[in-house]
């Protein structure tokens, strides 16, 4: 497996050394990918900003601190399409229940040439150059370049035919930065449905350009005609939130979010750090980083609330249990995005009526979010506008 070590001070340490590349040499070098181990033109902070051991303001404000805005525009977007993608789908959350239920029912019904089909694709032995390098390098490291993340997912689709959910279902199941906002929507936008209409075609000629002549497969789909869906509709409004004025609290860490020290809650009177869930997708390597981020978050929680600090599942009988030793009726929590933390945390609400969660949604959100209503252009208009008063170091 890649050696991300599950810390913050892992991540930060990353984003320091990263920075002087987040200009010039990133644009250029961003596109190619080399091999497992060899992905130095990118930051591979991917791990550490999906479960926000370190978020996306205190890499922005990072690189910004020492790169011109024009300098630093590639990089510095593709940061800001973590936060659109998430904002995008908290703001349509029907697409996630959609991606749900058909990756069950396509799961439930694999069987004959299909489930050979797929087995084959997610062990490499499909017979195709790169694609089935890909497959074993994701198995096997927990990480993808985001450029063969593309490329293979577009030859999943449209040259394997194979059904989109289940290429997003393999990744979540193996990435160590599965997300639900960005592996959903990115496999939607390769097929066309994300964008209606619009689809990305991986092509030999671009793959070979990109791996420096590592790979050159031969028989990929020279069409990628749309998938189709019903109609989601138009995006919701970000739900209001209570003030954070919560009183006396037990806080919840999720592991959607591992820097509670810089939350701004005050008045706590013991902290659970949540390591999953009941429905938890995603598979070994991903559970590990998480498990180990989990116990990094406990020990920093201690030293910054200098309360008690428990570790357990987010399910209603172990907060039951937390508020109970803590002598509380408030649980406050950092407002996790659409996915399975959030669907776990209205689970525990229904079966503990009595117990009152405060959700408290990070200024990044909540100033961001709301803007993610149309494509990521609009979107990136009002950055200039919006970012500065943002930034902090």
């Amino acid at each position: 497996m890649t050696d991300f070590l599950p810390t913050r001070a892992e991540g930060l340490r990353r984003l320091a050394a990263f920075v002087p590349l987040a200009g010039r040499a990133y644009a250029e070098g961003r596109n190619a990918d080399h091999g497992a181990g060899r992905h130095a033109a990118v930051s591979q902070l991917s791990p550490y900003l999906r479960y926000r051991l370190v978020t996306e303001g205190e890499v922005a404000a990072a690189v910004l601190g020492q790169h011109a805005p024009r300098a630093a525009e590639k990089f510095v977007q593709e940061v800001l399409w973590r936060t659109y993608w998430k904002g995008w789908l908290q703001l349509r959350p029907a697409a996630w229940t959609r991606f749900i239920g058909e990756r069950d029912a396509a799961v439930a019904g694999l069987g004959g040439g299909l489930a050979k089909a797929v087995a084959a694709a997610e062990g490499g032995a499909t017979g195709l150059d790169g694609f089935d390098d890909w497959a074993r390098e994701l198995v096997a490291t927990g990480y993808l370049h985001n450029h063969a993340r593309m490329w293979f997912a577009s030859i999943w689709i449209f040259t394997l035919r194979l059904p989109w959910v289940l290429g997003a279902d393999f990744f979540l199941r193996h990435l160590l930065d599965a997300d639900p906002a960005s592996n959903t929507l990115s496999w939607r936008w390769v097929a066309g449905l994300q964008t209606a209409g619009k689809t990305y075609l991986a092509t030999a000629d671009n793959i070979a350009r990109y791996t420096h002549g590592r790979f050159a497969p031969v028989g990929l789909a020279t069409r990628a005609e749309a998938l189709r869906e019903e109609p989601l509709g138009k995006a919701g409004a970000l739900a209001t939130l209570p003030a954070r004025g919560a009183g006396r609290a037990l806080l919840l860490v999720t592991p959607d979010d591992l820097v509670p020290e810089t939350l701004g809650q005050r008045d706590i009177a013991a902290v659970l750090v949540a390591s999953g869930t009941a429905d938890w997708p995603w598979g070994d390597a991903a559970r590990a980083f998480v498990g180990g981020a989990v116990a990094d978050t406990a020990a920093r929680a201690g030293q910054a609330f200098d309360v008690p600090v428990t570790v357990g599942r987010l399910d209603a009988t172990t907060i039951a249990a937390a508020v109970a030793a803590a002598g509380v009726g408030t649980v406050v929590v950092a407002e996790p995005p659409v996915g399975p933390v959030a669907d776990a945390l209205r689970a525990v609400e229904a079966a503990l009526p009595d117990v009152r969660i405060v959700r408290a949604r990070r200024d990044w959100d909540d100033t961001l979010w709301p803007f993610a209503t149309k494509g990521f252009f609009a979107f990136r208009e009002k950055l200039p506008e919006l970012l500065p008063a943002l930034l902090t170091p």
